[in-house]
């Protein structure tokens, strides 16, 4: 994860923009010191919904944009460590990015794209194709 401000404290708007999950309150005080600058510190969860299956599958175009993120703020290991430390990868995705369902999707660069697309892989992940 990555503590960051909350731009203009505007808590509502972020919020709104994370309306599957569930903002709970964290203790500034359970922090590394280096982020010990933020007063109020909260993070997402995702609520207990639909799991992923072939009807509502992982979206490529999200999965793109958090290991972006990851290569972005943390490297190559970060994103590494992403893939190694999370579960589910027996959930289907659904390759669409040529035509992105996530209304925050990005555009990735071609290392990029070939880091998802070889861990996916390595992974096993099973992809369903955009209709």
């Amino acid at each position: 994860g990555l503590v960051a401000a909350v731009p203009g404290g505007d808590w509502a708007a972020l919020d709104a923009r994370a309306q599957a999950y569930d903002r709970l309150p964290v203790d500034p005080a359970a922090l590394a010191a280096e982020a010990r600058w933020a007063s109020s510190v909260s993070l997402y969860a995702v609520r207990a919904a639909t799991d992923p299956s072939d009807r509502h599958p992982v979206l490529l175009s999200y999965l793109d944009v958090v290991v972006q993120g990851f290569l972005r703020e943390f490297g190559p290991e970060g994103a590494e460590g992403f893939f190694a430390t999370t579960a589910g990868w027996d959930a289907p995705v659904l390759d669409d990015r040529r035509a992105p369902r996530y209304p925050r999707a990005r555009r990735l660069s071609a290392e990029e794209r070939a880091a998802v697309d070889a861990a996916l892989d390595r992974l096993g992940v099973r992809m369903l194709a955009a209709r």
